[in-house]
């Protein structure tokens, strides 16, 4: 057994690997960039090093510095986790290079199998089929676009390396398919180093099944059973089960047969998940792709069996025969976990960052997180934040536990998924183990939206946090206080009486907030009236009003106050109304400003000032946790203002880009 480990990763899977080096008495190592050295998986790590600056190019997704850390430190092992490193063949080569151990499959299996491409044509070989598509080496735009032909629409054009949603566009129509493969080839060549594309025929209401397996460097293949992760958004998994709901026998043992035999065809020699997919109807299992490390939904399978898959990877890649043979390997009972993600699920699930403010896990469910109270979420890494898993006798107390879990999954800070997990797995579509790819657009037609009964109080509160933040000798030429209407109190400070504008995704409202006798104040919008009291000390907060109290957390950034009350986020930009141009106007909501749909960078600006144009023309490019997304124009006029610059963060909500219209113009 190894002395030492160091986990070539962060967040929760590299606090997940500890837990079971501690177990059995593995010291641990952490590496961190920058923007995690005050990280949960810092503190939790025996020692921890740096690696680099905060992008992940310059960090964690380079071998050179990792190896560099296990030298240091003299580890004697490696464990790559998921994404950055696990699926490329560098760091297992380097390994066996210093003399390591990299506690993953060996370098050329990694080869075989991580290219979808390379692996889809393994597959033939070894008689599992796959799903038809393009798989050939021509790349070329042409060659594509005719092979699309070939295929017929709909289609998926799909990065050949990596995984996790990224480099992958669902294209049902042939105007929309070289957009397509332009933006597929740039996530591709940023997340992964690879723009090689293939292309697929779309299935358009499959499941997507999954078997555990497992192999040493004895011969030895086993399978650890299956897994149903259907329930996905952007691509990317939401809700994973094992064993698969509603599954034929047949169709069972078909699945574990062939995913045994991709093993055994090269020879696999650590954990790996073959992934297939079911198409609605069919009895027959297409194979979609293998991934050569751990999975993120590893838990459920250790939920059903009884087994550490981590464990089980050390040991094997120290040389050890996997720990059980097939006929000793058994399931029972059923498990589900969720993926809580810092992301606005009610905006097609675009990630969100910030400051978790308060945090508190639910005691019946096993959680795997990443983060806690003050830990900063960022966007230079994957929105993922924790797991919660529940597991029970049956598939309906599984699905029961972690509803009520869900409940008292406290986060607050950036906006997470977890009210919209809660609505899809009480769901009866979830709840009857009937989900499909297209779960969310069936479930929620239109997209998932929040019940948030508190917005218009949320919305008070939140100005009345940023005027109590106003110095009390606020000067008289201050944007605050160059209206008639803006007065300040004397010497016991405060405001009597101003109007300001609330701008929250993209719509405005005007407020006119003015004091009252007792301390409250009055807050008018445009359904009328709400008089509250909000005290606040430190970053909590409680707001009363109409006889209640409300308690949350809150945070005052560059104009805005994100804000968490009775459970629901709100984050709002307040600004003086001061008289506006009409091309200010414009750019608060109307239909010629470009506002970042997602906090993000910005990864391309393809207009100038003064430049005509049209409706529906790409002018920003802007990039979040490695997702690439086009603004357009949503009017034909003159490009009036820039206020951006590739490179450059920004926040959701800021105006990029305003357009006058045409006739203006």
């Amino acid at each position: 057994m190894i002395g030492s480990l160091l986990i070539a990763n962060r967040g929760e899977i590299a606090v997940r690997i500890m837990r079971t080096c501690r177990r059995l008495g593995i010291h641990t190592i952490a590496v961190y960039s920058d923007a995690d050295r005050e990280a949960l998986h810092v503190a939790v790590a025996d020692e921890a090093i740096r690696i680099g600056p905060a992008a992940a190019r310059d960090s964690y997704l380079r071998p050179d510095a990792i190896m560099q850390a296990a030298a240091r430190v003299r580890a004697d092992a490696i464990h790559p986790g998921y994404g950055f490193l696990s699926e490329k063949p560098d760091l297992a080569r380097l390994c066996v290079e210093e003399g390591r151990v990299f506690v993953g499959p060996s370098a050329d299996r990694i080869v075989a199998m991580g290219p979808k491409i390379g692996s889809k044509l393994i597959a033939a070989r070894a008689g599992v089929p796959s799903v038809p598509g393009y798989l050939g080496e021509d790349q070329s735009t042409r060659r594509l676009a005719d092979e699309a032909e070939r295929i017929g629409f709909p289609l998926m054009v799909k990065a050949s390396a990596g995984g996790g949603g990224k480099g992958m566009r669902r294209v049902f129509q042939r105007a929309d398919l070289i957009a397509a493969i332009d933006l597929a080839r740039q996530e591709a060549e940023a997340a992964f180093g690879d723009p090689s594309l293939l292309i697929e025929k779309l299935v358009m209401r499959p499941r997507h099944l999954e078997v555990q397996i497992a192999g040493d460097k004895h011969g030895n293949v086993v399978h650890l059973f299956e897994r149903d992760c259907s329930v996905q958004r952007n691509n990317q998994k939401v809700l994973e089960e094992a064993p698969a709901p509603n599954l034929n026998p047949a169709i069972r043992a078909k699945l574990l047969e062939r995913g045994v035999a991709l093993a055994r065809a090269i020879n696999y020699d650590n954990l790996g998940t073959v992934e297939f997919i079911l198409e609605d109807g069919s009895n027959d299992p297409w194979f979609l792709e293998m991934n050569t490390r751990l999975q993120v939904e590893h838990p459920v399978t250790e939920a059903i069996t009884g087994l550490d898959l981590v464990e089980w990877q050390i040991r094997i890649a120290s040389g050890e025969r996997v720990p059980a043979l097939q006929d000793d390997i058994h399931e029972s009972g059923h498990a589900i976990e969720a993926r809580i993600t810092a992301e606005r699920a009610d905006q097609d699930f675009r990630p969100d960052a910030g400051r978790i403010v308060g945090y508190a896990e639910p005691q019946n469910l096993r959680i795997d997180s990443g983060v806690e109270s003050g830990s900063e979420v960022t966007l230079f890494y994957d929105s993922l934040l924790a797991k919660a898993i529940a597991s029970g006798e049956t598939r309906d107390i599984a699905c029961a536990k972690l509803a009520a879990g869900l409940r008292g999954y406290s986060v607050l800070g950036p906006a997470t998924t977890i009210p919209f997990l809660l609505d899809a797995v009480e769901h009866p579509i979830f709840s009857t183990g009937k989900a499909t790819t297209s779960f969310i657009a069936e479930a929620f037609p239109g997209g998932w939206k929040p019940v948030r009964p508190q917005a218009r109080l949320a919305r008070a509160a939140a100005a009345l946090l940023m005027l109590d933040a106003l110095p009390s000798d606020a000067q008289p030429s201050s944007a605050w206080t160059s209206l008639s209407g803006f007065r300040v109190l004397g010497p016991a400070g405060g405001l009597s009486e101003t109007r300001l504008l609330a701008i929250e995704e993209g719509n405005t409202v005007a407020l006119t907030v003015k004091a009252q006798p007792g301390g409250k104040r009055c807050v008018l919008d445009d359904k009328g009236e709400i008089a509250l009291k909000v005290r606040s000390k430190g970053n909590r907060v409680e707001v009363e009003a109409d006889e209640r109290i409300l308690r949350g957390v809150f945070e005052r950034v560059n104009g805005r106050v994100r804000l968490t009350l009775a459970g629901e986020t709100c984050d709002i930009g307040l600004e003086a109304e001061v008289a506006l141009s009409a091309g200010a106007a414009a750019g608060v909501g109307g239909s010629g400003a470009i506002l970042a749909t997602m906090p993000g960078v910005v990864a391309e600006v393809k207009v100038s000032a003064g430049d005509a144009v049209e409706a529906g023309q790409v002018v920003i490019v802007l990039e979040s946790m490695k997702l690439f997304s086009s603004l357009k124009a949503e009017i034909a006029g003159v490009v009036a203002d820039i206020s951006c610059r590739p490179g450059e963060t920004v926040m959701a909500g800021k105006r990029l880009v305003l357009i006058e219209p045409q006739g203006e113009a």
